[in-house]
């Protein structure tokens, strides 16, 4: 069991990214969690997720938690496909709420009502691989699971 969570090889690949996936998510928990980068902060971020967008505020919680300390959680390599399991269900939520109306490019120009979802689906892809390969090199999942493992 415990190599079915913790289990890595000491490939590279995943620790490249685990790392940008974390790094690029991590903004985004920071907004909602901290109010950092803009964001409205923990107290801001679940009134509008339970307010607004009528969210159970156990799942408004969640999101919060798979952004932020999941996005921490992938860069030091803890409970990667844990994590890599939050990252999907939030991104995957994202483009069925909110990003699908909007169709599949980012909004580079200003023309559309809103953003598109090309974004998430990268976010879901890299968090697929995370799943299947764990964390990799240099993650403490590897550390956890013991050097033997391959």
């Amino acid at each position: 069991m415990k190599n079915m969570i913790f289990g890595s090889d000491n490939d590279v690949t995943p620790l490249i990214l685990r790392l940008t996936l974390g790094a690029v998510m991590l903004p985004h928990g920071l907004q909602k969690l901290m109010g950092w980068f803009g964001g409205h902060g923990f107290a801001g971020t679940m009134d509008y997720f339970t307010g607004v967008m009528e969210f159970p505020a156990l799942v408004a919680f969640l999101v919060i938690a798979a952004e932020s300390f999941g996005a921490l959680g992938l860069i030091v390599g803890f409970m990667t496909r844990f994590c890599a399991i939050g990252i999907v269900m939030v991104m995957t939520g994202a483009i069925m709420m909110v990003h699908w109306k909007n169709g599949f490019f980012m909004n580079w120009s200003g023309q559309q009502a809103g953003e598109g979802f090309e974004y998430h689906l990268l976010a879901i892809a890299i968090a697929f691989a995370l799943l299947i390969k764990g964390g990799g090199a240099l993650s403490i999942d590897r550390g956890i699971a013991g050097s033997r493992h391959r």
